[in-house]
């Protein structure tokens, strides 16, 4: 069966296997992924193999996702812009991919020394069929036949992260965390029962623990919740494989790999945060999951535009043709003939986004333009909020009562975001925190 694609542009990888799942009995298929922190030592690697092993050892069959080595990618590609100012994609990609490389090679080795049966597998070996776009690729296809023999005969398959092959053989990497989507599009493949994402912190957070020390780690969240606290700052997971696992309903599961890796199975499995489907009725008692933000933003607001048709395009449009995307955008009621027009980007896309919109307001006569650079945007997220009323008048009222001025929002069916003073940040994640009760379990 040939699964509908998404349309041309979206964000998801187009694959042409069949994903249902059926009973697999006591014994589950897991496939392990684990990120460059995880890896980033022998020692590491000798326990993340015994972690690995100790799953096989259970009972359950396992293919392990390892990332590069912490900071080896960067490495790669420094040598090559030693080279090259802007390394040609093709190459940069032969290049970057020899990270994973390595770190089947001797996580394979480290598996085979605690007893296991392991055998290492590069993107093309297995083949991870994808698209041409160097530097940026996009799964197909995965071919699954020499895995599912390796695990009929005991094997652990150890397959490479973030690359596979295009249709003329050439190594491609599918872009910064690619690892996870790689993880996420093999549990797909393989019908595995649960895709674990092994990372250097032991779950999905209602915040930064670092600025409210009193954050809960969430024992579920629905894939929709995660998407949207991933776009908005959360850097738990990567947002592509967020989306290819909410696509095709393969469970998610934040797991922390700085654990004693001789964990007992049966604990292991109930520990970390598992992202899943909002149908589970539990999903319901909680109104607000948690709160993202983001430091990087800019505002940039054109003062005094005329107000016609067409020119919210001819402010927007040179910005996307610059390749700089746009978040929130407010358009002031018209006073006179003419309006504000305000729009948020990327912190570092801030100055060419003003130098365009500087040559913008020459050409539709806008009176001003103004610029800030000090905003962030601060978001509560939630499910709940589907079927609660009053929770943007609680937040906005929470930020008042703080002296916290609110210059542009932004809705959906399940979040809220505020661009405020970046000064108020912290400020503004502790008191919205407290004031939905993040801190306590949901009853």
């Amino acid at each position: 069966m040939h699964l509908p694609c998404q349309r041309a542009g979206t964000a998801v990888d187009r694959l042409e296997f069949d994903v249902s799942r059926s009973s697999r009995g006591s014994m589950a298929l897991i496939v392990q992924k684990f990120g460059g922190t995880s890896v980033g030592s022998i020692e590491r690697i000798k326990n993340t193999a015994t972690r690995v092993a100790k799953w096989k050892a259970a009972g359950h069959d396992v293919i392990v996702v390892p990332s590069a080595m912490s900071g080896e990618t960067n490495r790669l590609l420094g040598l090559a812009r030693e080279i090259q100012d802007h390394p040609h994609p093709r190459e940069a990609d032969v290049v970057a991919a020899s990270g994973e490389q390595v770190t089947i090679g001797l996580l394979a080795m480290a598996l085979i020394e605690a007893g296991a049966k392991a055998r290492s597998y590069t993107g093309a070996q297995v083949k991870v069929l994808t698209d041409s776009a160097f530097t940026k690729a996009r799964i197909r296809d995965i071919d699954q036949h020499r895995l599912r023999a390796d695990l009929a005969g005991g094997v652990i398959p150890v397959v490479a992260g973030f690359q596979g092959v295009d249709e003329e053989g050439n190594v491609t990497t599918l872009g910064r965390g690619g690892s996870d989507t790689s993880a996420v599009a093999l549990a797909a493949a393989m019908q595995a029962s649960e895709c674990q994402i092994y990372t250097d912190v032991d779950g999905v957070y209602t915040t930064d623990p670092r600025i409210v020390p009193q954050a809960r780690r969430l024992t579920k969240i629905t894939f929709e919740e995660m998407l949207e606290m991933a776009s908005l700052g959360s850097k738990v997971l990567q947002i592509r494989s967020v989306e290819f696992a909410g696509k095709y309903k393969v469970p998610l599961r934040v797991l922390s790999s700085l654990t004693d890796p001789m964990l007992p199975v049966q604990v292991e499995a109930q520990s970390g945060t598992l992202i899943t489907y909002e149908e589970d009725d539990k999903m319901e008692q909680a109104i607000i999951s948690g709160i993202a933000f983001s430091r990087d933003e800019a505002k940039i607001t054109v003062m005094s535009v005329p107000d016609r048709p067409g020119i919210a395009y001819a402010i927007l449009g040179p910005i996307a043709d610059a390749n700089i995307d746009v978040d929130m955008i407010i358009q002031n009621a018209s006073e006179d003939g003419l309006t504000d027009f305000s729009f948020t980007v990327h912190r570092s896309d801030f100055n060419k986004a003003m130098e365009i919109s500087r040559k913008v307001q020459a050409h539709i006569a806008a009176k001003d333009l103004v610029g800030d650079s000090r905003v962030c945007k601060v978001s509560i997220v939630g499910v709940g909020m589907r079927s609660h009323v009053g929770i943007a008048s609680q937040m906005f009222r929470t930020l008042a009562e703080e002296g916290i001025n609110i210059q542009m929002i932004s809705t959906s069916e399940i979040k809220i975001s505020v661009v405020v003073d970046e000064k108020y940040m912290e400020l503004a994640v502790r008191v919205l925190h407290k004031a939905f009760g993040l801190e306590f379990e949901p009853g």
